[in-house]
């Protein structure tokens, strides 16, 4: 039994060492990567409506300002130019005169006529007369130039409810985990909502990125691979009410199939998760992220529970969310365990004792077994799954 427990200990902790990759995702999911030597750039002014809502704040602003103001004083100073033209402004104290627009007695008035007709404000003080046909059709043109209005209107809007801003309320687990989940090697992490309000069809995506080679010998920086989270079995399909714990288990399908403790931490790759569900209150689809690099992973780690009973009702503990602790693992690669769980299965069935057989060559029989079994585990320094032990 002690055997047992020494090869199931995770072993002295060696220190972490200082890796120089660059992350392909930021921990609070910002993609880190940007485009350059982007050359048709006129296709961003195609989709305006999204660039302009994809532009920092400050500079939205300044467009949503601009926009009114440049405006307001094209269509001012039109109107000047017409009152102008037909020597209105000439003609200010004739009461027998009919100008264009009443009380416009220069380019101020002007400008204020030119907000107050495309804002439909109406003070009443200048008026369009019925004697101004090209003042009229600026009317017409002004009115229908109000489109602006709605276009930016609608920009600030989409800006100010874009469902990026409701990720910020889903969190990650800090690290990533590696032990034992009912016998088999699992990858882990977890995820939370800190809203009240659900996130509706959520679902769980998990990539491995990391570089690799063909056998051609095209080198591939940055090649994704699915890190199988439940697609087949429905699991990657979330009620996100309190954190849950997303596993990937190691089988041979798995790029971690071969990857011991040692091989692990020798490696080099990055882990992307990706959340995605539609928010409840707007019925908008948002979308989390984040990432683990390889110092990120802890073998031999489990999640402390943050769930708990109370008086009527489960209360989630948010400062225990990040929380590990230390758990008997077996430092060699799911393969290995697979293969030493499989050649105990056969020892045990093997080993089974016949009621015709003699108790001296029972004995004997199954010391021999038994030490040749030990022998290869420590050989491969992996035991099985203790659910074979419970078979026994």
């Amino acid at each position: 039994m002690a055997q047992e427990n020494a090869a199931f200990s995770p072993g002295p902790e060696e220190p972490p060492r200082r890796r120089g990759r660059q992350r392909y995702v930021e921990k609070d999911g910002r993609c880190n990567v940007q485009q350059g030597n982007v050359r048709e750039t006129y296709r961003y002014l195609t989709d305006l409506f999204t660039t302009l809502v994809d532009l920092q704040w400050r500079l939205s602003l300044l467009f949503f300002v601009l926009a009114y103001a440049l405006t307001w004083l094209f269509f001012g100073a039109i109107w000047w130019l017409i009152a102008y033209g037909r020597g209105d402004l000439e003609h200010l104290e004739d009461t027998a005169w009919t100008p264009c627009v009443n009380n416009l007695n220069g380019f101020v008035a002007a400008f204020l006529f030119s907000i107050e007709t495309e804002t439909t404000i109406g003070y009443g003080h200048r008026v369009i007369t019925d004697q101004c046909p090209e003042g009229i059709v600026l009317l017409l043109l002004q009115a229908i130039g109000s489109m602006v209005n709605a276009f930016m209107v609608g920009c600030m809007f989409v800006k100010i409810s874009q469902p990026n801003k409701r990720a910020a309320t889903l969190v990650f687990s800090s690290h990533a985990v590696v032990s034992l989940r009912d016998g088999r090697l699992c990858l882990m992490f977890r995820v939370g909502d800190l809203r009240s309000s659900h996130i509706v069809e959520a679902s769980i995506r998990a990539k491995l990125i990391r570089s690799r080679q063909t056998l051609e010998g095209e080198f591939i920086p940055l090649h994704q691979t699915d890190l199988s989270v439940g697609f087949d079995t429905g699991d990657d399909r979330l009620f996100l009410v309190s954190p849950l714990v997303i596993s990937h288990e190691i089988d041979a399908a798995s790029p971690f199939w071969e990857a011991s403790r040692r091989a692990l931490e020798r490696d080099d790759f990055e882990i992307v998760v990706i959340l995605e569900g539609m928010v409840e209150a707007t019925g908008m689809t948002c979308q989390a992220r984040s990432s683990y690099l390889v110092d990120e992973v802890l073998w031999g780690h489990r999640f402390t529970s943050v769930l708990t009973l109370e008086d009527g009702f489960y209360e989630v503990d948010y400062a225990s969310f990040h929380e590990t602790f230390e758990v008997p693992t077996p430092s060699c690669s799911a393969r290995e365990l697979a293969e030493a769980a499989a050649r105990l299965d056969a020892h045990l069935y093997w080993s089974i004792p016949s009621r015709l057989d003699e108790k001296v060559e029972e004995e004997g029989a199954g010391e021999g077994a038994g030490g040749e079994a030990g022998d290869d585990k420590e050989q491969n320094g992996c035991l099985p799954p203790p659910e074979n032990e419970s078979k026994v």
